[in-house]
């Protein structure tokens, strides 16, 4: 099925899903991490909580290498 298809544009399409995913996951993880520690992550954060915001820095890390991994991987 994917020979009728440009190898450039499968990759597109493999990018954006796999991002869509990616995002997906992160969001899903911080919304887990925030009802496990039964805090509001916003709030936290509005007060100046460096924990918090390492934490949230670890999931903007985990987004961008997430995403150069299935950018990097979908171009072969």
């Amino acid at each position: 099925m994917t020979d009728h298809f440009d190898p450039l544009i499968l990759n597109f399409v493999y990018v954006i899903a796999g991002g869509a995913l990616t995002l997906f996951f992160m969001w899903m993880g911080c919304k887990l991490f925030s009802h496990i520690v039964r805090f509001n992550i916003g709030d936290e954060l509005a007060k100046g909580n460096m924990a918090v915001g390492l934490m949230i820095m670890g999931i903007f890390i985990g987004i961008g290498t997430a995403l150069g991994l299935v950018i990097g991987l979908g171009l072969n």
